[in-house]
């Protein structure tokens, strides 16, 4: 089950990076583009190693800038400087700046988005719930042409809560003035995102992309694609224009 019986989904709360759009995709190339353009790509055995390198500092920097150790300019700072040696404060920002250019030059979203959100516009109320900054992920949205697809687009930071933070779904929920239960959350990380909402008390779908497993307890699907026959294989017959899916 998805939920419990008798509640009636009335809002999709979607994850953004690798859900809606292909972060992963972007950021490889960008960073591989950009090493390979500032000289630096030879320096590792393989594309692959430095990708994984660039992964790693990634993680330990917005690590520290999530504890406060240091502030958003820093945290770029000490990524450049892994890479390209003990730049000064405007080098590193300048070289960041670059990397930052070819990413988002590569944003693209997922071919399976548009006609997802189109075969759900008018059946469910749609909102964004991601850990990034709300301005970044608003102008990433209004960049790809869809910010008008969602009511409300929700980052960590005007929540005051990150996920998996069970209250970060349900702050995200009361902003939307529904139950937990009346909101599906969908989004590609297993723990982070479909465990986490499933246990905030809403009900939740992974999106596997890369077929990784499946798993019990949570219903997975492989691309958006499969989702409203998903959300129709619940109850066929008790979808109703503007009312939402009621689950049985």
């Amino acid at each position: 089950m998805v939920a419990v019986r008798g509640v009636t989904l009335r809002a999709v709360l979607w994850d953004v990076d690798d859900t809606l759009f292909d972060h992963t995709g972007a950021d490889r190339a960008a960073v591989l583009g950009h090493l390979d353009a500032t000289g630096l790509l030879p320096g590792f055995p393989s594309a692959q190693a430095a990708w994984l390198r660039w992964q790693e500092v990634a993680t330990e920097q917005l690590a520290a800038l999530s504890a406060g150790e240091v502030d958003y300019a820093g945290h770029r700072r000490a990524r450049a400087r892994a890479f390209a040696g003990p730049l000064g404060d405007a080098e590193a920002d300048r070289w960041f700046d670059a990397y930052v250019a070819r990413y988002e030059a590569g944003w693209a979203l997922f071919d399976d988005v548009p006609p997802v959100l189109d075969a759900l516009g008018g059946r469910y109320r749609h909102a964004v719930l991601s850990n990034a900054a709300t301005t970044a992920q608003d102008r990433r949205l209004r960049r790809l042409g869809i910010r008008n697809r969602f009511e409300l687009v929700l980052g960590a930071d005007a929540l005051g809560r990150a996920k998996p933070d069970p209250e970060a779904f349900r702050t995200a929920c009361r902003c939307l003035g529904l139950a937990p239960a009346e909101v599906l959350y969908v989004g590609n990380d297993l723990a982070t995102d479909a465990e986490a909402a499933r246990a905030a008390g809403l009900a939740a779908v992974w999106l596997d992309r890369e077929g990784t497993r499946p798993t019990a307890g949570v219903p997975r699907v492989r691309g958006l694609d499969e989702l409203p026959a998903f959300l129709d294989a619940l109850d066929p017959g008790s979808v109703r224009p503007g009312g939402g899916l009621r689950l049985t």
